[in-house]
C-alpha cells in the first residue's frame, strides 16, 4: 500500500508540474484532471475513501466542468477551431493518458489486494459532518472560495466580451475603409 502512495504522489506532482508549464488550457486541462484523480487515489491509501469521491466529484467534475463553460463564453474564432482540431493528434493527449493508466493500474491493484489501507483509528466521516465542518467553524473559508470562483467566471466573460468588441470594431472600420 505504501508503493501506490509514493506512486501516485509522484503522478500527481509531475501532471501538477505540467499544469503549470502548459501554455494551452486544453493541455493544462487534462493534465489538471489527472492531478485530481492522482490527489483522489492518495486519499484513498491514506483511509480516506469519502475525501477521495469529494475530490473525484467536486474537482475532477464540477469545476473541470466549470472551467469548460468559460473557455465556451470566450467565443472562439474559426483560427481557434482549426486549433482545437490539431489538440486531437495523440501527441497531446498521450501524457495524461500514460498517467491516467499508471493511476488505473494502481486502483485495480488495491481494489484485487482487498486489503483495507489503515487499519488503526478508521473514523467514519458521513456527508453531515461534512456539511457540519464546513459551514461551521470553515463557513468563511467556503465563502471566500465561492467569492474567488464567481470573480473568476465575472472576468473571463469580460476578458471575452473585450475581445468581441475589439474584432467587432475591427471589422467595421476595415468594412468602412473598403
Amino acid at each position: 500500500m505504501e508503493l501506490t502512495f509514493y506512486i501516485a504522489a509522484a503522478v500527481a506532482v509531475l501532471s501538477t508540474i505540467m499544469v503549470i508549464t502548459r501554455y494551452n488550457i486544453i493541455h493544462a486541462l487534462l493534465y489538471l484532471v489527472v492531478s485530481f484523480l492522482a490527489v483522489a487515489v492518495v486519499f484513498f491509501t491514506l483511509g480516506a475513501p469519502f475525501m477521495a469521491a469529494l475530490e473525484i466529484i467536486i474537482y475532477a467534475g464540477a469545476i473541470v466542468v466549470l472551467i469548460i463553460f468559460v473557455i465556451m463564453m470566450l467565443n472562439l474564432t474559426q483560427e481557434d477551431v482549426r486549433r482545437e482540431k490539431e489538440w486531437l493528434k495523440p501527441s497531446v493527449w498521450v501524457g495524461p493518458a500514460i498517467l491516467s493508466a499508471v493511476l488505473l493500474a494502481e486502483l485495480v491493484y488495491i481494489v484485487a489486494a482487498g486489503t483495507s489501507p489503515q487499519t488503526e483509528a478508521v473514523v467514519a466521516v458521513d456527508a453531515k459532518l461534512v456539511g457540519l465542518s464546513l459551514f461551521g467553524p470553515y463557513i468563511l473559508g467556503v465563502q471566500l472560495c465561492g467569492i474567488m470562483l464567481t470573480a473568476g467566471i465575472v472576468g473571463a466573460y469580460h476578458l471575452g466580451r473585450h475581445k468581441k468588441k475589439v474584432i467587432h470594431r475591427f471589422l467595421q472600420e476595415r468594412s468602412a475603409a473598403a
